[in-house]
């Protein structure tokens, strides 16, 4: 599955805006924004595009997805396109003193990757891939245009949502890719003290990755980075497999804040 790298952006249209200043504001090209986000004949007229529309703009760069903040925004409603929640999106923000506060053009990192699409594809079987909800992925790319939950078209790309649960989020590795030993695991964490784990099953029920430890840079309230090399304990028996990323009830030891992300071996 095409996972696009670089830098992207999610910006909605305003008035006076054309393709050439998007592009020039934000270093990408007319011809990438017509090609993701189908602006092109017979779907519209080239370069028509109207307030309020959100296009995804990407340029070579760091893999990463920012939504730059429009008049209408606020933290809840972009939490929602992402199916999070507002303490999340303003934890892996550290520039944002105030969830209340956010201002128009702001860059804010949100929790999502891109897709292409393919031939063959349907947003049903997109959605099933990543293991979200076909809603959530209508609601992550709402207002784009060139959008139809019947109809997509090769080479258009899609916001698909991070695993994630209200504590836990997973940024690295991407849904549905390949991971060996030293393969980053990647994300953000509100967990006492800081600590959170990790597990790998795969497909045939083999624990490939025994229970293992996870340091978050900082502790509950705040959420906190963590990044470590991924380790197999047992080689796998399967193709595929799930990484799991959670954390320990302090008052029982039941598996709380579970994040499972489909991976490939």
């Amino acid at each position: 599955m095409p996972i696009v790298s670089g830098t992207h952006y999610v910006y909605t249209v305003q008035p006076g805006d054309t393709l050439y200043s998007i592009a020039s504001r934000l270093g990408s090209s007319v011809s990438s924004i017509e090609s993701g986000n189908a602006l092109y004949p017979p779907f519209t007229d080239p370069g028509l595009i109207f307030p309020g529309q959100v296009l995804l703009v990407s340029k070579p760069g760091p893999n990463q997805t920012s939504q730059i903040v429009a008049p209408e925004d606020n933290l809840y409603r972009i939490s929602q396109r992402y199916s999070t929640i507002v303490d999340l999106l303003f934890g892996i923000n550290p520039q944002l003193t105030d969830p209340g506060s956010i201002y128009v053009n702001q860059m804010l990192l949100v929790p999502a990757f891109v897709y292409q699409v393919e031939s063959g594809d349907t947003l049903n079987r997109i959605a099933n891939y990543f293991g979200i909800s076909l809603s959530s992925l209508l609601q992550a790319n709402e207002r784009r245009p060139g959008l139809s939950p019947d109809v997509i078209f090769p080479g258009y790309r899609l916001l698909i949502p991070l695993p994630s649960s209200d504590n836990i989020v997973v940024f690295r590795p991407f849904p549905g890719t390949k991971i060996t030993r030293g393969t980053p695991l990647s994300g953000y964490a509100r967990a006492f003290e800081g600590g959170i784990l990790y597990k790998i099953v795969d497909a045939s029920g083999t624990t490939v990755t025994n229970e293992t430890a996870i340091q978050a840079s900082a502790g509950g309230p705040s959420y906190g980075s963590y990044s470590i090399p991924i380790k197999f304990d047992r080689n796998p028996t399967a193709q595929t497999g799930e990484l799991w990323v959670y954390a320990r009830s302090a008052k029982d030891g039941n598996i709380v804040d579970l994040v499972k992300v489909r991976v490939l071996f």
